[in-house]
């Protein structure tokens, strides 16, 4: 199970390997996910909050990445954290998302990366709840939903 002290210690120590790799160039990723999806999971940006219906969407299955189909977090771990964003508690398996020390904004935060792909997800925040404390907020233009 992840804690706040795993995202810290992995943002600064470094992740473990995924299962598989996938690169692609700008153009490629462009293509594969339009412009949204892109300025979001390729250059870091963050959609509006509250701009997808995703946020309230609690059916079971699981939520993939955009750019990769790498299987991210099950619905059972999702939670209603009125952010604006999907917000999850744990990722799938151990090593699909990455923890990445983000100092930018003026603020101290960890960056959640889809391990796979290197595409930005979103961040994780100490201030979920149990099990694990944790808050993965996630932009819906990151995630695709699976049966």
């Amino acid at each position: 199970m992840h804690t706040w002290k795993t995202a810290l210690e992995r943002a600064s120590k470094g992740n473990p390997a995924p299962d598989r790799r996938v690169e692609k160039t700008d153009a490629q990723w462009l293509a594969l996910l339009g412009h949204d999806a892109f300025r979001v999971m390729r250059q870091a940006g963050t959609e509006r909050a509250f701009s997808s219906e995703m946020c309230g969407l609690h059916e079971p299955g699981i939520y993939e990445c955009a750019g990769c189909g790498t299987p991210l977090f099950d619905a059972t771990a999702k939670f209603e954290s009125h952010s604006g964003w999907p917000s999850f508690t744990q990722p799938l398996k151990d090593n699909v998302v990455d923890y990445i020390a983000d100092n930018t904004h003026g603020m101290q935060r960890i960056e959640n990366t889809c391990s796979t792909c290197g595409g930005h997800l979103g961040h994780v925040f100490p201030d979920g709840p149990a099990p694990t404390g944790l808050r993965y907020c996630i932009n819906a233009l990151s995630l695709k939903k699976s049966a």
